[in-house]
């Protein structure tokens, strides 16, 4: 596919009718609890924003294929698809932007008052360079976080072995190969008025 016609702003993932993958990056004594049981253990702290990403290589740039501190255990985690447009409806841009906001005091206010925030970054190729459309970071806070953490987790597996593997084909040069490991992501349908509020 050439990258170049990739839309900037949209959400692409791997999913089903009812489920979205999304990653996260953690220290093995919350990774390996959450991949063996399914859920995050007493350890993981619902109190703080949690950053989930649709991208499997965007969280591969953020985590370092796996070999940054405190983000050695990369997690697939399958949520309920309600659940992800519940927070991407109720979530406001993590920045002000004058033509969505208005003036920055109902930005602040806006903020304040949702469960959720998002951010746009460069989507990354599997070298990790930038690319020119965006990829989706999806923060949760308050009800958001609990209702994720309790609610809308449906699996999680450690996927840490395939961003190794994935790693070492692109380390050899054999990107062909890599790309075949990736896993498919494909543009979710959403509703206009949803992503209109969130376009940075």
């Amino acid at each position: 596919m050439n990258e170049r016609h990739e839309p900037k702003f949209q959400v692409r993932a791997r999913h089903t009718g009812s489920t979205i993958t999304v990653y996260q990056a953690y220290r093995p004594e919350i990774g390996g609890p959450a991949a063996r049981h399914g859920r995050f253990p007493a350890a993981w702290k619902r109190e703080r924003m949690t950053w989930i990403k649709p991208s499997f290589l965007w969280m591969m740039y953020r985590c370092g294929w796996g070999t940054k501190e405190g983000q050695e255990t990369v997690l697939a985690i399958e949520i309920d698809r309600e659940g992800f447009l519940w927070a991407l409806r109720n979530a406001c841009l993590s920045h002000h932007v004058p033509a969505l906001h208005g003036d920055q005091a109902s930005w602040k206010r806006q903020s304040r008052q949702s469960p959720a925030r998002v951010q746009w970054d460069p989507e990354r190729d599997l070298h990790l360079d930038p690319l020119p459309h965006r990829s989706l970071q999806l923060g949760l806070a308050g009800e958001a976080a609990a209702r994720y953490a309790d609610e809308w987790i449906v699996g999680i597996e450690d996927v840490t072995p395939l961003a190794t593997e994935i790693h070492g084909r692109v380390r050899a040069g054999q990107l062909d190969s890599a790309a075949r490991l990736l896993p498919e992501e494909r543009p979710l349908d959403l509703d206009d008025e949803v992503l209109e509020r969130l376009r940075a």
